[in-house]
């Protein structure tokens, strides 16, 4: 199979036009928001923008589609109201992933301040659990992916660890697996420099993860230390990784099932078709 490289795109004038712009950059896959990430609450998906989704993927050969979901969505939060609404607007993302017949939709797990650890992961399944009950998945190949995060004080997913804990727990109830973002990751503690660094980190991610579970790597260089836990991403080979963690990564035999999808900064207008064409170069080197 060929391999995944791509993107996040926006979905002006319809979101199945992220197809066309995937392939004008040389993607064959791509991540889109599904609504506004800043709105509790969005329109759900026509049946005609869907097959339209659908018969464009079809014919560029385009996928996975990976949806991220919104930012608003806070599924350990120890405020009720604020987990209430993130029940209800997750359950909507995963119906209108399913509706643009998207196999992954990316989750942030959320920020359990003001509670344990614990808690938050008990909250956090909950919560999951609870939004896609009674909702087809079963049907499909669909799976809401857990993303690592930067790693910041009460922020859950921070740690390898904390990730498989959560998909281990929400595997009776929910279509889970993971991904994981090489910014998070580097910023969060986990060095991806040199070949030593590199090999510990894959290393870890088998021990408590699991590659075979990782489908989608969200390839962003980062802006900010080793371990500063900022999550701000830079433009591929720019940043503090530097290119080479991403040339071992996409050449790395076990990820090979995965989608590789960057969520890099547009600071200029073909800054989307410039990082495309550097991971697929990367990909491809010798």
């Amino acid at each position: 199979m060929q391999q995944r490289i791509g993107i996040h795109l926006g979905t002006a004038g319809g979101a199945w036009k992220a197809v066309q712009r995937a392939t004008e950059i040389g993607a064959n896959t791509f991540q889109i928001f599904s609504s506004s990430p800043r709105m509790w609450h969005a329109p759900s998906v026509a049946p005609d923008q869907a097959e339209k989704m659908r018969a464009m993927r079809s014919q560029f050969e385009v996928g996975p589609l990976v949806i991220h979901a919104s930012y608003l969505v806070n599924v350990c939060s120890q405020n009720q109201d604020v987990r209430q609404k993130s029940t209800l607007a997750f359950r909507g993302e995963v119906e209108r992933a399913l509706a643009w017949g998207a196999e992954y939709l990316v989750l942030h797990p959320g920020s359990w301040k003001g509670l344990t650890r614990e808690e938050g992961l008990r909250l956090a399944t909950e919560t999951i659990a609870t939004a896609v009950d009674g909702l087809p998945w079963q049907e499909t190949s669909f799976q809401i992916l857990i993303e690592n995060t930067a790693g910041a004080e009460f922020s859950l997913g921070g740690t390898f660890e904390q990730v498989a804990e959560l998909v281990d727990r929400l595997r009776p109830k929910a279509p889970v697996a993971v991904c994981l973002d090489t910014c998070h990751t580097f910023v969060a503690g986990y060095d991806l420099r040199g070949d030593s660094g590199y090999e510990e980190t894959i290393q870890r991610v088998e021990s408590t993860i699991g590659t075979a579970i990782v489908k989608v790597w969200h390839c962003n260089d980062a802006k900010a230390a080793l371990g500063s836990k900022l999550d701000r991403h830079e433009h591929i080979g720019a940043g503090t990784l530097g290119s080479e963690p991403f040339r071992r990564l996409l050449r790395d035999l076990r990820f090979a099932h995965c989608a590789f999808i960057a969520e890099t900064p547009m600071d200029e207008p073909d800054d989307d078709l410039r990082n495309v064409r550097i991971l697929r170069s990367l990909a491809s080197e010798a």
